[in-house]
């Protein structure tokens, strides 16, 4: 791991050239003629269907499988010239089974690689002590056993014995694989979480798109016997499929998974329909009128009150009086549009309030959203 460390000034902390893998008695070959570089820091996907070398390739840069030819470097060293024992203790390594030893409490599974490195027993409490708060588990759980886990904590439990020995590089194979769609939907978010303070080389093994899409800088899609059919960003490639196999492996739905790529701070929101609450009835309904909505919403300054139908206004005078109903659809300004439509789908007025903390930034509606679709 030293030597991994020493070279952290590189671009590209992971490189593959013409790398391509045969097994025997296989005639087709599991990977192909693969150059690929995944930069420092970021998080790399390998995503395509069964059979294309996607677990394949994340073995052979830990060199748990050697390459039939080619060359492998990572943090600018040849791996053939590491020894694997040296290599793999540079490299986190995260599977969907976990892997965890059943007879050792989370603490002991969490200290394996430092105790092999010969930390001292109080550089391991803090290390572990660490990663139990890093992953989001509850400090009792230290002295518990793998079998008195759910799925969920244990997956966490298996990234930060990956994460124990401080590693630069992080390997994952389908890691929330085995978990049901909503503790996977968390432990997704917790590792873009970590990675925002930890800046780990990782690259990710998936089959599924729209966790590679979630998750990845960039992604590799990958055809069957390992050949790289495209290799950009989320943004790029469901923007221009580089051919066919890519477009069809992106489905139909590929403008809306361009949607979960743009925040909406990234936007200029318009404010919508909206008046002060020491504006007059007249004032609101010619706001009603301009934006062709038969409510208004009510500002007191920086901050959105609610809303109001326009039969709850007075025939004239100030408006302060009225009792504001509350917005349902309310997302933050770091919300994805893919979720403002779900959120314009589920309100009764088809409209999604957004906010900076307590400031009102402004509304969005279905044709705002139709129209970022078109571009």
């Amino acid at each position: 791991m030293t030597e991994l460390v020493a070279a952290l000034d590189v671009d590209a902390m992971i490189s593959l050239e013409h790398v391509s893998k045969k097994f025997s008695g296989n005639i087709a070959p599991a990977v192909t003629d693969l150059t690929l570089d995944v930069p420092q820091g970021e998080i790399v996907v390998l995503v395509g269907p069964s059979g294309c070398g996607k677990t394949t390739i994340l073995k052979m840069i830990n060199r748990l499988i050697e390459p039939s030819a080619g060359t492998i470097t990572v943090a600018g060293h040849d791996i053939r010239d590491l020894r694997p024992a040296d290599l793999r203790r540079g490299i986190g390594y995260v599977i969907q089974q976990v892997g965890l030893l059943p007879h050792r409490t989370i603490a002991a599974n969490i200290a394996t690689v430092p105790r092999l490195l010969g930390w001292d027993n109080a550089r391991i409490r803090g290390r572990v002590d660490e990663l139990i708060e890093l992953v989001g588990l509850d400090d009792d759980m230290r002295d518990r056993y793998p079998s008195e886990l759910s799925g969920g904590q244990r997956q966490r439990v298996g990234v930060a014995r990956a994460l124990a020995a401080d590693p630069p590089v992080l390997l994952m194979d389908e890691p929330f694989g085995a978990v049901d769609p909503i503790v996977r939907g968390r432990l997704q978010q917790e590792l873009l979480k970590i990675q925002q303070t930890l800046h780990k080389t990782i690259v990710i093994v998936t089959h599924d798109i729209d966790e590679a899409i979630l998750l990845g800088d960039r992604i590799a899609i990958l055809e069957i016997g390992g050949r790289l059919a495209q290799y950009a960003t989320p943004a790029e490639i469901l923007a221009n499929p580089a051919s066919d196999f890519v477009a069809d492996f992106l489905g139909e739905e590929r403008g809306l998974k361009r949607l979960s790529l743009i925040e909406l701070r990234m936007l200029d929101i318009p404010p919508g329909p909206v008046v002060e609450r020491t504006d007059t009835a007249a004032t609101a309904r010619r706001t009603m009128s301009d934006h062709r909505t038969d409510w208004v919403g009510i500002l007191d300054g920086r901050r959105l009150l609610g809303w109001a139908w326009e039969r709850d206004l007075p025939v004239s005078g100030p408006i302060d009086g009225v009792s504001p109903r509350e917005f349902r659809a309310t997302l933050p300004s770091t919300a994805t549009l893919r979720q403002a439509v779900d959120a314009v789908v589920r309100d009764h007025n088809q409209v999604a309030v957004v906010i900076d903390g307590d400031r009102y930034v402004g509304m969005l509606f279905v044709d705002q959203i139709a129209q970022e679709l078109q571009r």
